[in-house]
């Protein structure tokens, strides 16, 4: 069964609270890359990691290019669980994942992923990660996501 987001009543302020609960503070390796959510909405979410020394490559100066692409596989999965009547049902896994880096990243990062189609067994993401650094915000990597889709409705 095809869904989509749009036909679907908003987010229960519960799914979005579960959302940041698990990104902000219980996921191990999201947490420790200070990954933060935004915003989350039907077909769209917003997921941020602040710059650290910590993420950079040995030039100290550019974030790793594996930061960027955790931060697309996981906007692009976790926007399909939008698309889902109930976001806490059911589960999200990438099949497949297209990762293009167009500059690098000195600054905070901040992914925004939209649902292209959420079909009965896999869905489609687009991402996109900006960097924000001295005041200037620069489109840094963008990537296209398909994903299986666990669905218990």
């Amino acid at each position: 069964m095809s869904q989509d987001p749009a036909d679907l009543p908003p987010l229960p302020d519960d799914a979005a609270a579960f959302l940041e609960e698990r990104i902000e503070a219980e996921h191990g390796y999201l947490s420790w890359l200070n990954t933060g959510v935004e915003s989350v909405e039907r077909g769209r979410i917003v997921l941020t990691i602040p710059y650290d020394d910590k993420l950079t490559n040995s030039d100290g100066e550019t974030i790793h290019g594996g930061v960027a692409a955790t931060l697309i596989d996981t906007a692009g999965g976790l926007v399909q669980r939008t698309a889902f009547p109930d976001p806490l049902d059911g589960g999200v896994a990438t099949v497949n994942l297209n990762v293009n880096y167009l500059r690098p990243a000195t600054g905070d990062l901040r992914a925004e992923a939209e649902v292209v189609r959420a079909g009965g067994s896999i869905g489609v993401s687009d991402m996109r990660v900006t960097s924000t650094a001295n005041g200037e915000t620069r489109e840094v990597v963008v990537g296209q996501g398909s994903f299986r889709l666990f669905r218990e409705d």
